[in-house]
């Protein structure tokens, strides 16, 4: 096809929910991506955090297509090697005990959360209430986008499930001020994504982890977006010194197959019971093949170490920048590969100047520049976005 029947074919038939570049993609290599006539660019978006390992790494493709060669889905019903395999590695690098394997982010939020109520039942008939922050994102189904503390992504699905209550990032006190005897979970992202790339003081989330151990409330922590070593560390609560008592994973988890988990502690998974939860596709031996080939991936090319020191020196790089256009940048913060450059105004318009330029990045919160780049770039392709940012910038 010719990109404008494709255009002229989303427009009549897929529903007008994205807000798409026009831009047809076609094939990938490494980190960069090759569009319908031909074009290369540096993808620095990587699906939004998805393809860490890049595009059409070996290792994964070989491991996905022998898996398609030999069992593609089966029943949870039944049990699988692969399967099997995955959610003890899930389990022994987080720290935790019990594993659910859904298909997306929004599935293992929402798993967590039910998983989290079931558990505050245990403890009494009202403690159903769930604390999030404002600005956090944690899906797009009636909970999940109940749990992001957005109005732009609620409003028209009203009523709203109940239950929940939010308060400001990173202000503890404002938490402490919410958190109750009926509070059954308090679900945070370590690093806030969509909302800006928000990163919180120190100290703040041991914070939260002594509030819900004082009032037994569960601790999620979101790491859809800030998991698989995208921080520097396989989990950003890392940096912390701290643990949750349930901890949701999904983009990165299977390189780009759809894959998602919720891991919890013993103590809170005792609360659910065959029948509780289930998923047709959840676990299915393609995805968790794919994510096993992704943590041995990971682990031998030292990716989440590869993710601080790459991260350092891009974000020197961003600072570079800021101090060359005070005007145009107000800050740059981020903590591994997930970095953001706050403008001091709109920047969808940098991000379609760096498209034309060969380059994929992408903005959220309206004005913060996100780049969450595959996990195995090097310095010179840092140097090659750095450039071409800069180039853009000068022209404003």
């Amino acid at each position: 096809m010719e990109k404008e029947e494709i255009f002229k074919i989303d427009q009549e038939h897929y529903m007008p929910v994205f807000s798409r570049y026009p831009l047809v993609l076609t094939r990938g290599e490494g980190p960069y991506v090759y569009d319908i006539d031909g074009k290369k660019y540096i993808d620095f978006l990587a699906g939004i955090a998805v393809n860490v390992l890049g595009h059409a790494h070996p290792k994964l493709v070989r491991a996905i297509a022998g898996q398609a060669g030999s069992l593609i889905h089966c029943s949870n019903l039944y049990y699988t090697e692969v399967q099997a395999k995955l959610v003890k590695s899930l389990a022994a690098l987080s720290g935790l005990d019990k594993v659910f394997l859904a298909n997306s982010g929004a599935e293992a939020n929402e798993g967590a959360i039910k998983l989290a109520r079931k558990y505050g039942k245990t403890l009494g008939a009202d403690k159903v209430d769930i604390i999030t922050a404002r600005d956090g994102f944690h899906g797009r189904t009636l909970l999940t986008l109940t749990a992001t503390a957005q109005p732009k992504y609620q409003q028209g699905y009203e009523p709203l499930p109940g239950g929940f209550h939010y308060a400001p990032y990173n202000d503890l006190p404002a938490l402490k001020a919410l958190v109750s005897a009926k509070t059954c979970a308090v679900v945070l992202e370590p690093i806030q994504g969509e909302g800006g790339v928000n990163i919180p003081d120190a100290g703040y989330l041991a914070g939260v982890r002594q509030l819900c151990d004082q009032y037994g409330a569960v601790l999620i922590f979101d790491e859809i977006q800030t998991g698989m070593g995208r921080t520097g560390k396989m989990f950003a609560y890392e940096h912390s010194g701290i643990k949750p008592d349930i901890v949701t994973l999904a983009k990165g988890l299977a390189g780009g197959v759809p894959a998602g988990a919720f891991i919890a502690s013993n103590k809170v998974a005792a609360a659910f019971a065959a029948g509780d939860h289930g998923s047709t596709f959840g676990g299915n031996p393609l995805a968790c093949a794919a994510a096993n080939a992704v943590l041995e991936i990971i682990a031998a090319e030292d990716l989440v170490g590869n993710a601080g020191r790459i991260g350092q020196y891009m974000l020197a790089g961003l600072e570079g920048l800021r101090q060359k256009y005070p005007r145009l940048i107000s800050a740059v913060r981020g903590q591994g590969l997930m970095l953001g450059v706050k403008l001091t105004r709109p920047g969808r318009d940098i991000v379609n100047q760096c498209l034309e330029h060969g380059a994929i990045i992408n903005c959220t919160a309206g004005d913060v520049l996100r780049f969450v780049p595959p996990l195995n770039v090097t310095g010179a392709h840092v140097d090659e976005v750095i450039a071409i940012l800069d180039k853009v910038l000068a022209r404003d």
